[in-house]
């Protein structure tokens, strides 16, 4: 179809009017790409991307992501543009309070808003992560008769985004998958928000990721609708590379005051905004779209939605021709899992020899992935130490797109990004693993997910100082406490194999937020005195009573997780009757309980309570409250053999003992 530069040009002026008027409204925001990209937004949204606004998540649309989440509002003014549900009233609502146009855009919220984009780069490994989604939905899905997947995953950065890290590790890693399904627009203006770019950055980014193996190429004229379209068009016909399409821009394009400079960045031009309004040659009437840019719309819209037609006539077929895939399909989009999931882990006999959590999690992922074909698994080049590999389910790679086993590399930041992009993706149910001190190095995108609220699990093994020789650099004391600290993430820390056989059903049976599953190296001795039913339920409740207490009266409580719940069973026995013990793998479940639950569990009267858990203790003072005692680490260990770095530490039944019989 033939670029219509006239009105797409008119859409352009309206498109920067919007943003200025937006921002001006609000006193905030960020004017330099909604100006200076417009006319990328133009031969998206105008002209070749293949989405259908009338329906938002067809699951064939072309993906577009704003890594650069801060220019929202060029995002705000081409979906409305376009015929999204984001009315003209929202944009006059930009940041405003419970509005569908917050500073940055956020999934979930507003039509048309593919990922939770604004801490800079992440937009970056979400677009990644879509397209290896993409892939893997390409081959589980599509039949030689009916291609049902076959689109394009567009992103949208900015300088800042390049710079940053984690895009750096997510772009190595699609080049080495060859994902020609993913274009990356570089916004390349050469300004960060301080200063000009040359104040920070001299390299020669084409380069850097032709060396990634991707294809590039540059627009010397950013700001030119037919040069950007020609290499759009040839980025979509390119196969087995990444295509990154440089945009030479001019920021704040629209205000000469500060256009071009590092003032553009931000509403340094709303000062401005007025005198070029009318440069541009816009009405003074505010938040103007002319009837013209409207009917070039609807017309436009016309043609998105016949091409959508199109396309459900091949998939009412496929779905005809193939109930299984339509059916497995239809259970990764609504997150269908079975009622009886647990039926399908495996037991451990009572006499079953000490187990590391990370050996019983590898038992359960493998036995749930049968249950499960959706689900898919990676490690940042520890699946030998995380045990987290699907058995005789594949690799995703160049050749086995429907691989269930993802090698992300020592890319901790890019896999948290990428397993993001599986989940703004909505098929599969991803999970990957490292070891537990190395969750800050993905903490950025753990957070995302988080307010995103996507039904991603990690796999953190190693998850304490009973790691041993490794020494304090890979001794996670505080994380776990940092993890909790997490609002939306489920933090769950098994204390035995059937725990952890609870811990990977809580964490597949959510849908509204991710989990971590904190898992130990060390072995740790199956609490075969607490009825099977028990543990496995009591992890889906976050916490529940492991014993009860003997002879009648309840006088203490003692609480843990993890491999220090074998420290509460024991110091229960040796301290005799009176004692309660309360496992609390996780405290977000339990958090979550009704009141009478949780009062069921820890009755408030009861004040004489100790917990004990190989870490910092401060969150647990909710639990033991004024009057109890917590026994913890406030320190970083030691190399040293697990168990005595644990002795070490005050990490013991005797010690939890001694401590007890101070409260009675």
């Amino acid at each position: 179809m033939t670029l219509k530069t006239e009105p797409l040009t008119r859409a352009c002026t309206e498109a920067r009017g919007l943003a200025m008027d937006a921002v001006a409204a609000c006193k905030s925001g960020h004017l330099g790409l909604p100006l200076g990209a417009a006319e990328i937004g133009a031969i998206l949204y105008g002209h070749a991307l293949r989405v259908n606004p009338d329906d938002p998540k067809w699951i064939n649309r072309d993906r577009f992501v704003l890594s650069a989440g801060h220019g929202s509002m060029f995002l705000y003014a081409w979906l409305n543009l376009v015929g999204f549900d984001l009315s003209i009233d929202e944009i006059k609502r930009f940041r405003a309070l419970h509005s569908k146009t917050p500073g940055h855009p956020e999934f979930g919220d507003t039509p048309g808003v593919e990922a939770t984009t604004g801490p800079l780069g992440q937009g970056v490994g979400n677009a990644v992560g879509m397209a290896m989604a993409a892939k893997m939905a390409e081959a589980r899905f599509n039949t030689p008769e009916h291609k049902i997947f076959d689109h394009h995953v567009i992103a949208l950065c900015g300088d800042g985004c390049i710079q940053e890290g984690i895009a750096s590790e997510a772009a190595a890693l699609a080049g080495r998958q060859g994902l020609d399904n993913l274009i990356l627009f570089y916004d390349s203006n050469d300004v960060t928000l301080d200063a000009m770019g040359s104040k920070s950055q001299c390299e020669d980014t084409g380069k850097r990721f032709e060396a990634y193996g991707w294809a590039v190429q540059t627009v010397k004229e950013g700001n030119d609708m037919a040069a950007l379209l020609k290499v759009y068009e040839k980025a979509l016909a390119a196969k087995d590379q990444p295509q990154l399409i440089i945009c030479k821009t001019l920021i704040g394009k629209g205000i000469p005051e500060v256009a071009g400079t590092q003032k553009a960045h931000g509403e340094a031009g709303v000062k401005f905004v007025d005198a070029a309004r009318k440069a541009l040659g816009l009405p003074a009437e505010k938040f103007y779209v002319s009837p013209e840019t409207r009917a070039y719309f609807a017309e436009h819209k016309k043609n998105l939605k016949a091409a959508y037609q199109q396309w459900q006539t091949t998939f009412a077929a496929w779905q005809k021709a193939n109930p299984d895939k339509a059916e497995l399909l239809r259970s990764g989009l609504d997150h269908v899992i079975p009622d009886n999931l647990l039926d399908s882990c495996p037991v451990y006999p009572d006499n079953t020899a000490p187990l590391a959590t990370r050996k019983a999690g590898a038992d359960m992922l493998n036995a749930l992935a049968k249950r499960l074909p959706l689900i898919v698994s990676g490690s940042a080049d520890l699946h030998g130490s995380t045990l987290n590999y699907i058995k005789d389910a594949g690799d995703f790679d160049k050749d086995n797109r429907a691989g269930r086993n993802i090698y992300f590399g020592i890319r901790e930041h890019a896999m948290g990004a990428i397993l993001n992009g599986f989940g703004y993706y909505g098929v599969f149910r991803a999970s990957g693993a490292t070891f537990l001190t190395f969750a800050d190095y993905m903490r950025a995108s753990v957070r995302l997910a988080a307010i995103a609220k996507l039904p991603v699990f990690y796999i953190f093994t190693h998850d304490s100082v009973g790691v041993g020789e490794d020494g304090p650099t890979h001794q996670p004391v505080e994380v776990v406490s940092a993890l909790r600290l997490i609002p939306g993430l489920d933090v769950i820390r098994p204390g035995d194999p059937e725990e952890t056989a609870g811990a990977f059903v809580a964490a597949l049976d959510r849908a509204d937020g991710p989990t971590a599953l904190c898992l130990t190296r060390q072995v740790i001795p199956l609490q075969a005195t607490i009825p099977l039913h028990w543990r496995r339920g009591g992890v889906l409740s976050g916490g529940y009573v492991a014993q009860y207490e003997k002879g009648g009266y309840l006088n203490l409580i003692l609480i843990s997780c993890g491999s220090e719940l074998q420290h509460a069973m024991n110091a229960a026995n040796q301290l005799g009757n009176g004692v309660r013990v309360v496992s609390m793998p996780c405290f977000e479940r339990f958090e979550r309980m009704p009141w009478e639950y949780r009062e069921s569990i820890l009755p408030s009267w009861c004040k004489k309570r100790v917990a004990i858990e190989a870490g910092v203790t401060g969150l647990w003072h909710k639990y033991v409250g004024t009057e109890g005692k917590v026994i913890g680490i406030e320190r970083f260990g030691m190399s040293a053999p697990g168990d005595v770095v644990m002795k070490e530490l005050g990490i013991t039944t005797e010690h939890l003992v001694e401590v007890a019989k101070t409260m009675l």
